[in-house]
């Protein structure tokens, strides 16, 4: 779990995860969304609505180190334009962040900010949400193609370590622990928001897969900027679905 904590967020040693940390993914997202969720609640017993949403907002940006939102850039960059798959791989590697990147972290934190100022903060969804986006990460590598020969996300993969990825006849025991995970994320929205929660967390759920599938279309699989990517659409869908009335 440590490796994954301090690869998900700027706290702790820097450190590339394995095969077997991706299992902690949804605990440390779930541990992220209560500390958002916490802040977001104790800012609206000092701000107005408006300015507990941009701490809010803020918060996460923060206890993530912007990882996510620097994936979600480079993604909207090398995705969203007309390219030639070659080409989408070399605008995403790109530290540089072009207009549609630009265009798309802002619609998202836009969004995010909105969502935040609808609805009374709801600290168990947020940190549900955030551990399903990360769940997501995890089921995404396993599904997709890596779409690159080398980089960060190989790591993911655990190719050639033996300890790290299951032998025939057994279970995966990432899988299983992100299963678990899953089963926490399901638990805290039903106790939080009941059905409202959970419509949350599934919209969140078809947003990564969105994402996911965009990306096995245009560059053939996945890539750290598409995981990235997909866990903040997923978590801005979920909070969107969140403020939806339903009468």
């Amino acid at each position: 779990m440590r490796a994954a904590l301090a690869f998900l967020t700027p706290f702790g040693r820097a450190a590339t995860p394995s095969r077997r940390a991706m299992g902690w993914f949804p605990f440390v997202g779930v541990a992220i969304g209560l500390a958002v969720g916490a802040v977001w609640w104790g800012a609206t017993h000092v701000f107005p609505t408006a300015e507990a949403a941009g701490v809010a907002v803020a918060a996460d940006a923060l206890f993530t180190g912007g990882l996510h939102l620097d994936g979600l850039a480079d993604t909207g960059d090398g995705l969203l334009p007309p390219m030639t798959r070659v080409r989408r791989l070399e605008v995403m590697r790109d530290p540089a962040v072009g207009a549609f990147g630009v265009v798309t972290v802002a619609v998202v934190l836009l969004l995010r900010f909105a969502a935040f100022a609808a609805v009374r903060p709801a600290v168990l969804v947020v940190a549900a949400l955030w551990g399903t986006s990360r769940a997501a990460m995890v089921v995404i590598s396993r599904l997709l193609p890596y779409a690159r020969d080398d980089g960060l996300a190989s790591a993911f993969l655990g190719q050639g370590d033996e300890y790290d990825v299951p032998r025939r006849g057994r279970s995966d025991p990432t899988l299983v622990l992100t299963a678990v995970g899953v089963a926490l994320c399901v638990g805290l929205v039903v106790a939080d928001r009941g059905l409202h929660g959970l419509a949350a967390v599934a919209g969140a759920a078809l947003a990564c897969a969105a994402v996911a599938l965009l990306a096995r279309a245009r560059i053939g699989g996945f890539t750290g900027d598409v995981l990235g990517a997909a866990g903040v659409v997923g978590e801005t869908v979920g909070l969107l679905v969140l403020t939806a009335r339903w009468s």
